[in-house]
């Protein structure tokens, strides 16, 4: 089984996709964290955000792999494990500049596609149900209020601190902005397709979340009779 769950930056997709994979007996696949392990590979290469031309030559000499170790989902830039890098912020802003272009998304989707013919997975980025795996069997755009998700941000970035008001209004700035890039952009937009189910996670608990997306796969599943 494929479950494709997009959404945008912060909205909890990752969380609670692996949530569901373990539920499931599913493996989690990370899309946006093989963008990231891109965007490091750029800049690590002195490639400006801008220069879409030395990113599309350069992409097809980036190994990217991914592997399951004690559990855990881990990135490889060729034989090096990049996963403690891949949450900097620097890269973060790399990975929204190399996912414009159509060389870069060639070649990471197709890899998404090949993992997925493997096994059953739980796939979340921005096209996966759009794009990547447009014959998944359940698509979920899991979504969250800008606000929302902005507090969320600061919390993770301040630790036990109380994040100010401040602080909270520039990532919610930059959360919209990243939004309407991702909108926007003429290769692979963030979209609902329109056979997915649509969950706000503004105001639930990440299990209330996850089980939300679990019943639905149990209606999927059902069919075949391996509901868990």
């Amino acid at each position: 089984m494929k479950i494709a769950i997009d959404g945008p930056a912060g909205a909890g997709k990752s969380t609670i996709a692996k949530i569901v994979a373990s539920k499931l007996g599913s493996i989690y696949i990370d899309t946006g964290a093989m963008y990231r392990a891109m965007a490091l590979f750029m800049i690590r290469n002195g490639i400006d955000p801008g220069d879409g031309e030395a990113m599309e030559k350069l992409c097809s000499n980036c190994r990217i792999s991914i592997a399951f170790l004690d559990g855990a989902q881990r990135v490889f830039l060729g034989d090096e494990d990049v996963t403690a890098y891949l949450r900097d912020e620097e890269v973060g802003k790399m990975a929204s500049a190399v996912s414009k272009y159509p060389a870069v998304r060639t070649k990471l989707v197709e890899l998404q596609r090949e993992l997925a013919e493997k096994c059953s997975v739980v796939m979340d980025g921005r096209d996966i149900g759009t794009v990547v795996l447009p014959d998944a069997e359940l698509k979920i755009y899991l979504t969250a209020d800008p606000h929302v998700r902005a507090v969320r941000r600061a919390k993770e970035l301040c630790g036990d601190r109380e994040p100010d008001a401040r602080f909270v209004r520039e990532i919610e700035d930059e959360i919209i902005l990243r939004d309407t890039n991702d909108m926007t952009r003429e290769v692979s937009p963030l979209k609902k397709a329109d056979d997915a189910v649509l969950v706000d996670s503004s105001y639930l608990s990440i299990d209330e979340v996850a089980g939300l997306i679990i019943d639905h796969a149990n209606r999927v599943l059902k069919e075949t009779g391996d509901a868990v």
